[in-house]
């Protein structure tokens, strides 16, 4: 993984060993799948696949556009205002931050992210791949918050580098930076955009000269609705084809070998364009099977992708870099799309009552820290609570977090109750209140950024979350 002025290992597939892995004689001659072999790579191929449809898919969206979080390649959009309950682009969204993004394409030159001083302000730019591992994350945690210069590079580039810029080779010519920027509510916004307007995003080859970044447009035959729910509905053959597409840019990484090799029984090689069409009627059968069989496993997948502490899911690493769990990958793909690493922000998570019940919103739930409990972080922390599609739940005060930036009221001897219910828990309390959605289940995701080590290694844990009626 490259790291900040440090030495860079490539993450990528060489060419030349991928074409060395498919097309051994002992793999040519192997003998055909049987039916249920079939079904299980082609299962295992969707879920191998899934985080880079899904991230595919998310890019269309958020660059078909020339203002906001909508630009062009190359070209940072910014988040001005906190989501609300009408944003649909990514699940799970925080309202601690002001998002700053940008999708780089690196295929013909470098490109010079540049950051200004943020005066001690916490910050992060964390550096996606299109598999969805955290590459790099610039930002007060790693690099500090002075100036700095990073020139991301392609898998294949060689050349020079200003002596001011250090170089940050991506593993994937295309990516995603969500660059994440503390935000102490509305009355901070004006802060934070100063900030945000001295992010910059250069070709190398313009940097140090006057630059205009070229202005974007709309295409309106691109589907703008939520990207999970655009790959949801995808074929398998448009599934499969548009990852064989793909991956031509963004070939797979060193350790997916064995991956590779079972896919490509089945007929399905990165890069490689794939017609389901002209697949073994076994393949055809197994791949049509997939999509159907990869959600249902993600969703099975659910109650074991973190340890359950007191009803709270404590998902530790793989997080923001994957090796080869690939089920693990594309389940934090589906429930939050650009997750980080743990060692930049955590996130605890409750899904359902102490009984296995979903949270009903009709009902009334406090949570309780004690002064030695409180979410042990040193940037800050926050609890947000999604609806049933995991997007942020409308509600009559337009609060979707609450947290240490808050005022919140604290009880006496330094402890701290939260109330989450529909209707207001009474003027005295309404500081310390979290509203639910109008109908329907909740889920909750605290988050600490810039963790404590408590939060890592299971020393801490967040109390349980309790039905007060």
């Amino acid at each position: 993984m490259p790291r900040i002025g440090g030495t860079t290992v490539t993450l990528r597939l060489a060419p030349l060993l991928l074409a060395c892995v498919l097309a051994t004689p002992s793999m040519a001659a192997a003998p055909a799948f049987s039916a249920d072999e079939a079904r299980e790579a082609a299962l295992e191929a969707y879920l191998y696949a899934y985080p880079l449809v899904l991230m595919e898919v998310t890019r269309r969206v958020t660059t078909n556009g020339g203002e906001a979080m909508r630009m062009p390649a190359n070209q940072f959009g910014h988040m001005r205002a906190f989501p609300d309950a009408t944003f649909t682009d990514v699940v799970r969204a925080n309202v601690d931050t002001l998002y700053s993004s940008l999708w780089f394409d690196v295929s013909r030159e470098p490109l010079v992210i540049a950051a200004p001083d943020s005066g001690g302000r916490y910050y992060l730019l964390p550096m996606l791949d299109m598999w969805t591992d955290v590459f790099a994350s610039p930002g007060k945690r790693t690099s500090g918050t002075g100036a700095q210069a990073y020139a991301i590079t392609g898998p294949d580039w060689s050349g020079t580098l200003p002596k001011d810029v250090t170089r940050i080779e991506a593993p994937t010519a295309v990516g995603w930076i969500i660059g994440r920027t503390q935000t102490n509510g509305k009355a901070d916004y004006a802060a934070v955009h100063a900030f945000q307007d001295g992010l910059r995003a250069v070709p190398l080859s313009a940097w140090g000269k006057a630059y205009q970044a070229p202005k974007g447009k709309v295409d309106p035959s691109v589907d703008m609705s939520a990207p999970v729910e655009q790959v949801a509905k995808l074929s398998a053959a448009k599934f499969f084809a548009t990852f064989a597409d793909v991956t031509r840019a963004n070939p797979p990484h060193l350790n997916d070998g064995p991956a590779l090799q079972r896919m490509a029984r089945l007929g399905l090689v990165p890069g490689r364009p794939f017609d389901l069409a002209q697949a073994s009627p076994a393949a055809k059968a197994a791949f049509e099977a997939a999509p159907a069989a990869a959600m249902a496993k993600i969703a099975a997948f659910a109650p074991h992708a973190a340890q359950i502490v007191d009803g709270w899911g404590m998902m530790g690493s793989p997080i923001g870099t994957y090796g080869t769990d690939y089920l693990k990958r594309a389940y934090v793909a589906y429930f939050g799309l650009g997750a980080n690493v743990v060692e930049d922000a955590v996130y605890p998570s409750a899904r359902a009552q102490s009984d296995g019940k979903p949270f009903d919103s009709g009902a009334k739930y406090t949570i309780h820290f004690t002064k030695a409990q409180l979410p042990p972080a040193r940037a800050f922390w926050s609890l947000t609570l999604y609806n049933d599609k995991q997007f942020l739940a409308a509600n009559p005060i337009d609060r979707f977090a609450i947290g240490d930036r808050d005022a919140l009221r604290f009880n006496p001897d330094g402890s701290l109750d939260l109330y989450i219910q529909r209707e207001s828990p009474g003027r005295e309390d309404v500081s310390n209140w979290l509203p639910t959605p109008a109908q329907g289940p909740f889920t909750m995701n605290l988050r600490l950024y810039w963790p404590e080590p408590g939060a890592l290694d299971g020393s801490w844990t967040p109390p349980p979350v309790t039905r007060a009626d």
